[in-house]
């Protein structure tokens, strides 16, 4: 079984569909749509087996930038 789109293509699996990974547990993408900048954040989720698509990555020049992730706080294992 691959472990990513990458490898499934590799593999000839074109249906593949990579596991629900935790939003919360990468970033969504300020970068536009089709500039370099945003392709080599594509291709760095596809080197780490993330899925290609954020919820919030932004789509177009009039979305508001995308919400940054909680994080837990050292001093008060709450969310900041």
């Amino acid at each position: 079984m691959p472990k990513s789109v990458l490898e499934a293509i590799r593999m000839g699996l074109w249906d593949f569909e990579p596991p629900d990974v935790d939003e919360m547990s990468f970033e969504a993408a300020d970068a536009m749509p089709g500039t370099p900048e945003k392709i080599n954040i594509l291709a760095e989720r596809v080197r780490k087996g993330l899925p290609l698509w954020h919820k919030y990555d932004r789509v177009d020049m009039d979305a508001p930038p995308p919400p940054r992730p909680l994080r837990k706080s050292k001093q008060d294992n709450g969310y900041t």
